[in-house]
């Protein structure tokens, strides 16, 4: 889930988003990034840049080379380079966000809801890929999902890629870094009724720059804690080989509960092989102390 408010206002320097944005708005500029980014070596010499794009003409080559320049291209005394900001236009491009509109037949899952044990299916629309039980409605999370990564994947490999994505993006909205600008994330547990997870109990990360907008199960924090993967380790179970959704306590807050208000503490309990492991979250969803005991 993501939002904005309010219009999209640029920074205290450099150019004006729209301004930005009609820089690469042309097809040699957009070809000279390209040349950039699939270039063996870098940086990359004028002529030998200006032979890959294919352009004849040196002063017309070097008028579009020079609106890149600064914003999207670095020059320096060997050549010219990519800037970040000219590597996310490209990575835009391939990931098809800009020019990719794929659909996708609905995918059985092959493994069971967590609230009714059905079948679970996936769905792709709108570049966004949602994981639900068809027979009672239970959802186990829809996250952006680019076009680019649908390519050249079976829908195993795209349920693999999708799982891998979703960790990556709550680690980093966990730890306060949002994963579309990097700018400070601000993590609240809140009562969400409209989710797209099936509980109630929500932890949403939400970017104080760009606005962008994550929610999970609380649980879903845990993934990565190493007492957690531990306890599983301990008991036959590989976490990095388990999909998120398969994990009751990663898409539901039955394990969950609220034991302060101010601040927040919650307490996720989870059971295997006759023991459970007790981890104490605090309202940033960081642990705060964990316990063992026989169930």
């Amino acid at each position: 889930m993501s939002e904005r408010i309010g219009p999209i206002q640029g920074g205290s320097e450099g150019v004006e988003p729209a301004d930005a944005f009609g820089l690469v708005a042309n097809e040699t500029r957009l070809a000279i990034l390209e040349a950039l980014w699939t270039a063996d070596d870098s940086p990359v010499r004028f002529s030998a840049l200006r032979e890959d794009v294919g352009m004849r003409d040196s002063a017309q080559f070097n008028y579009h080379l020079d609106k890149l320049t600064d914003q999207f291209v670095r020059k320096v005394d060997e050549g010219y380079e990519l800037r970040h900001a000219g590597e996310k236009v490209v990575q835009a491009v391939l990931a098809g966000s800009f020019t990719e509109h794929p659909t996708l037949d609905p995918i059985d899952v092959g493994d069971p809801c967590v609230n009714c044990g059905a079948d679970l299916r996936a769905t792709y629309e709108d570049e966004r890929l949602s994981i639900a039980c068809p027979d009672c409605g239970y959802g186990h999370g829809e996250y952006a999902f680019p076009p680019g990564g649908l390519t050249d994947r079976t829908d195993e490999e795209v349920l693999a890629a999708f799982d891998q994505r979703v960790r990556h993006l709550h680690c980093l909205a966990k730890d306060g870094v949002c994963p579309e600008c990097s700018g400070r994330m601000e993590t609240t547990v809140e009562r969400a009724e409209d989710c797209c997870l099936g509980g109630s109990l929500t932890a949403i990360h939400r970017c104080s720059q760009c606005n962008h907008q994550l929610c999970s199960a609380v649980g879903l924090a845990l993934l990565d804690d190493s007492v957690v993967v531990g306890f599983h380790r301990e008991h036959g179970v590989s976490l990095s080989e388990r999909p998120y959704w398969t994990l009751s306590w990663c898409v539901s807050d039955d394990a969950i509960e609220l034991v302060g208000e101010q601040p927040q503490r919650f307490e996720v309990t989870i059971e295997l092989g006759g023991e459970a492991l007790t981890v104490t979250l605090d309202d940033d969803l960081h642990v705060h102390d964990t316990e063992r005991s026989a169930v």
